[in-house]
This record gives C-alpha cells, structure tokens and sequence, in this order.
C-alpha cells in the first residue's frame, strides 16, 4: 500500500487481525510495566519493548520487516554490489587478522550470503560466519537466504546467542545501533529532563511524561547542554529542545573494546556528528517510525507494528570507542566509502556478467540508490575502529584499514 492509496478490504482486515495479535497485548504488557514502574517508564524501556519484547515486539513477532512488502529497504536487499564492495574491504583486513566476520542484525541474511560468495570468488573464503541477531524470527529468514543464495558456505555460518569472549576478523553492523533503545531528553530553561512514558485513563492511550533527569543520563545531557548550548536554543523552540541519548548504542560501542583482540568492526547507520545531530533545525530530536514504507513520527502508532529508529551520534559514539582502547580508523559518507573501497570494480565485473542492457541498467540504478546525496549516499555514514594495540602491532591491519577511507575521511568533523 502506498502512502497515498486507500486500504482495501483485505488491509483492513489484516491490519485488524495484526492490532489484535500483536498491538493488544503488547499495550497491555507495557501498560503493567508502567504500573510497576509508579506510573512512568523510561522511553528507553519503551522502546526495547516495543521492538523486543518477546514474541510481541517488533523484530520478533514475525511481521514482515524487509522489502517492499515490509516496512523498509535496506542496503544489503537493494543491491548485491554493496556486500561485493565490502568483501573488498573485508578481504585485506581478514588477511592481517584471520578470516572470520560476525555480523550484528544480519536482516534477511543478504549481506551474509553477498559476502560469503564475493570472497570465495575473490580468493579468500569466510572461514567462519558468525551471526548474532535477536530475533527468532529473522534468524530463520537469513538460514533460508543462504540456503538459496549461498548454499556451499551454510556449514560456515553459525549462530551466537551472546558476545564472544575473544574474537578477530571483521565485525558488521549495518543499521544496528539505530535500532537500539534511546532516552529522550528535553532541555528547557526549568532544567534538564528526561521524557518517558505513562498511561492516559481517560483516553485510553500512551503519553509522554517528563522527569528531572538523573545518573548518567544527567551527566551526559549535562556535557551536551555546555557543548552546544542547548537550554539556550529551548527558548528559541517555545521553550524546550528534544533529542536522543543513546547510552545502550554507546555500551555496546564500548564492548567492543573488551573482545575485538585483531581486526576491525565497521558500522554502517544513518546519523550525523554531534554538531550536525544537536543543530537548532532539529529541536525536536531524530526520532522516527516506520510502518509499510511510511515514515511518522508517532512512536505510540500501533506499537508492536510499527519501527522505531533515531539517528546515531557518530561523534559520541566515537568517543566511546576511545573510552574502550579502540582507534576510530576513519568516518565517511556511505557513497565515499564504497567508491574507496571498489564500488566501481564490483559493478565491472558484474556488468559483464549480466546478459541485457536492461541488467545493466537496473544495476546502475541501484548504484544511484546506494550513492545518490539524494538517497542514501549521504544520509548513511560509514565509521571503522580497529583496537589500538593491533595498530601497533600490525602495520598491515593499519594499513589495510586506512586504505578505504583514503579520500574524503570526516574524522575532523566528529
């Protein structure tokens, strides 16, 4: 259904029966919780139920999620020349660590299987494929991707349940860190407050409902309002200014440090520096959700049903690397990064492999969906860390790394 079509009967009809499976219980899951909680729940806890309560949130109640019948497209689904080009960066830094990926919300299992087959043809099987995805549901979907797709790699490709305790190779994280759970903060002249969530009785829905701030969230939202002044930009917004705080993006981030022995992870993600993220022009902070390929801005919009993302703080999360002994390697635009690290080769070789013009000019236009400022060239950034340590060690891995990010690296801007 587009955005601008009418439901038809059976829309209808299954949205009803969706809202009744899904959006009822899990209403009343979140309902009880914010009673236990005195009547006001953190949006952060909000949101990990919205999206991961078991059975009923929305990465795990088996809805789908990917493709045009889904609620959005990612990379991986729009074209197989993004999971080429990684394996040509991916290759070299395999080679000065050891040829292992795990990779982090592996969606459909697209990138999985792309890369597994692109660095067999370039000469450097995966040895091992870990994936580590909460979801149930879409662990089933990516077995069944490499079954079809990548059928000769399956026995390489296993399944974590936690983080390992050691690991080398290439870490990937395509659109994982906007998927995790963000405190919402509104700045005002009053104080510094965090914005959580309650339940109206009379109406019969969810409400947001702000608190003084406290612990660390304080002290983060603290250190922005001295950095970018933002209690002085609420008095120009009608007294306030909203935005996120990923403290759980930013504990991951930092648990990198504690595994990631050799190797590099390599995050991909819409979002901005912290100058960019905290501007005037965004007073009402990131926050978005998406419902069969209709962005709202409604988190409370058939919960269970509906997405919700914000996007990153590149900057904090940098910072939070280097709280964990790891070096930001470099921080570019999505387009910059593939042409760097060999887009233009991927698409040679798979231009001559297809057989019409039409193959080939459908392959162009999903290099404009991946490159174009007006798609997701420019919205998408790109950020690699490698463990400090390695660097020293192994002049390869540095090497290796800092290739693809060559030309045009905004680590400045962070």
């Amino acid at each position: 259904m587009t955005r601008n079509s009418l439901p038809s009967d059976a829309d209808v009809d299954t949205n009803a029966i969706a809202h009744a499976r899904i959006t009822v219980p899990l209403q009343a899951r979140i309902r009880a919780e914010i009673a236990a909680q005195s009547g006001w729940l953190s949006f952060a806890r909000f949101m990990e139920l919205a999206l991961y309560a078991p059975g009923l949130g929305y990465y795990v109640n088996g809805a789908r999620k990917f493709g045009a019948a889904g609620d959005f497209v990612t990379s991986p689904e729009i074209s197989p020349l993004f999971g080429r080009t990684l394996a040509r960066w991916a290759i070299p830094v395999m080679q000065a660590s050891a040829n292992e990926v795990l990779e982090f919300g592996a969606g459909t299992g697209a990138l999985a299987a792309d890369l597994l087959n692109a660095c067999a043809a370039l000469g450097t099987p995966i040895t091992r494929y870990r994936i580590l995805d909460l979801s149930p549901e879409l662990r089933f979907v990516q077995a069944d991707t490499l079954k079809k797709r990548a059928p000769q790699w399956l026995s390489r490709v296993t399944w974590e349940e936690r983080l390992p305790i050691s690991f080398s190779g290439v870490v990937l994280a395509n659109e994982v860190l906007d998927a995790m759970p963000v405190q919402l903060v509104r700045w005002s002249p009053e104080g510094i407050f965090e914005r959580g969530v309650s339940w109206n009785v009379t109406e019969q829905h969810f409400v947001y409902a702000d608190r003084p701030a406290q612990g660390e969230l304080l002290d983060v939202a603290q250190r922005l309002n001295a950095t970018h002044d933002l209690c002085a930009q609420a008095v120009a917004h009608g007294g306030q200014y909203v935005s996120e705080v990923g403290l759980t993006g930013l504990a991951w981030t930092r648990s990198l440090g504690a595994w990631l022995h050799q190797g590099a992870a390599l995050l991909i993600d819409y979002g901005f520096p912290a100058h960019e993220f905290y501007h005037a022009q965004r007073a009402q902070g990131t926050l978005m959700c998406h419902t069969r390929h209709r962005a709202h801005p409604d988190p409370f919009d058939r919960v269970g049903l509906t997405d919700l993302t914000a996007h990153v703080d590149f900057s904090a999360v940098s910072s939070a690397a280097l709280e964990a002994g790891l070096e930001t390697i470099g921080f570019a635009s999505q387009a910059q990064f593939l042409i760097n690290a060999g887009l233009i080769d991927a698409l040679g070789e798979m231009n001559a492999s297809v057989a019409t013009d039409a193959d080939r000019f459908a392959l162009s236009a999903q290099v404009q969906h991946l490159t174009s400022p007006a798609e997701m060239g420019e919205l998408f950034k790109v950020i690699a860390f490698a463990p400090r340590a390695a660097l020293e060690q192994n002049p390869a891995l540095a090497e290796a790394l800092h290739a693809a990010f060559s030309r045009a690296d905004r680590q400045a801007r962070l």
